[in-house]
């Protein structure tokens, strides 16, 4: 059974952000479990990412938890809302991946209390998905996973049929990683965010059966 410091360690960034999606992020939230399988993630490759917040090595007391140990979390808003980040490299190498949507598994009827809209609305998007979580604040951020009531579940998983890279999304127009390939998801999944209807695999959602 791989556990999480195995899972991180010693593979890329890059690697790391296409082998978690199909995997069961989960929130115990105050009003209780919700969980979703990832869809969508981004890689941020830290000091010589032009597009990351650590680029040249910025640190502050918004990004340090990017320079904590693999697996610490990484909370932050954009935009007014908030997003769910997580160091994956080792301590001081701020290097992240961003988790942008989720298909939602446990809970459906708490996250559409949090966040009321139906379909895959609901957590197409980093700030969709922790709407929907019920997280509306930094009290998490800079904690490792395994001391806080988030966990990515390995064993639960799904096998995408197909993983579709892309530039990312929303990213700061500077330099030469703006348009960088690091964005990765489930092809055809309507919870990515920004799925075109056409693009969309209704009967399997990108899954393998």
């Amino acid at each position: 059974m791989t556990t999480m410091a195995e899972f991180f360690s010693g593979r890329s960034t890059e690697t790391i952000s296409r082998e978690l999606l199909g995997k069961l992020l989960s929130y115990e939230s105050p009003k209780g479990l919700v969980s979703g399988y990832i869809v969508e993630a981004e890689a941020y490759l830290g000091v010589a990412d032009s597009a990351a917040h650590a680029y040249e090595g910025r640190r502050t007391k918004a990004n340090d938890a990017l320079y904590g140990a693999p697996g610490n979390i990484y909370i932050y808003t954009s935009r007014g809302y908030y997003a769910f980040d997580i160091a994956v490299q080792e301590k001081g190498e701020p290097q992240g991946i961003l988790v942008r949507g989720i298909e939602p598994k446990d809970g459906l009827d708490i996250m559409m209390a949090n966040r009321p809209k139906s379909g895959s609305e609901l957590t197409n998007g980093p700030g969709k998905l922790m709407q929907a979580f019920g997280v509306n604040d930094l009290h998490w951020n800079n904690t490792m996973l395994d001391q806080s009531p988030f966990k990515i579940d390995l064993q639960d998983s799904r096998e995408p049929l197909r993983i579709a890279t892309s530039a990312r999304i929303g990213v700061s127009k500077r330099g030469s990683q703006t348009d960088a390939p690091y964005r990765y998801f489930v092809a055809g999944n309507p919870y990515v965010s920004g799925m075109r209807k056409r693009d969309m695999d209704l009967e399997t959602h990108g899954w393998v059966k």
